[in-house]
């Protein structure tokens, strides 16, 4: 299935094909404070269809997820692994997506603060 998604403003914005059957709910010190809710897809899943000079980036720790935002109006789409390899993965925030009902949606919780 297709989904489209987009920060709160619009200018960034991304969709991203998948079956989206489960969320991670991480209490790690970034995710837990935007409160995202993420969904593990291929890295290639993912395409950015608009972001011009509004997506930013932020990384800390190990330095090995970007997590993106809208430098606009704050709100963070995705986060992207930035590893090198081939099995890069992209975390698309589900609150992010058009038209999902986010009950539905089963939440797995992810220690993050101990990993």
């Amino acid at each position: 299935m297709l989904y489209k998604g987009s920060c709160h403003c619009g200018k960034v914005a991304f969709e991203v094909e998948g079956k989206l059957t489960t969320a991670l709910r991480c209490n790690c010190s970034i995710c837990s404070r935007k409160r995202a809710l993420l969904w593990a897809v291929p890295h290639g899943t993912l395409r950015v269809l608009a972001w011009g000079d509004d997506l930013g980036s932020y990384t800390f720790g190990n330095h090995v997820i970007a997590h993106r935002f809208c430098r606009t109006c704050g709100i963070h789409p995705f986060a992207e692994d930035i590893s090198e390899g081939s099995e890069r993965s992209a975390y698309v925030n589900i609150n992010c997506l058009d038209d999902i009902d986010l009950g539905a949606v089963p939440m797995i919780d992810f220690d993050g603060r101990s990993a």
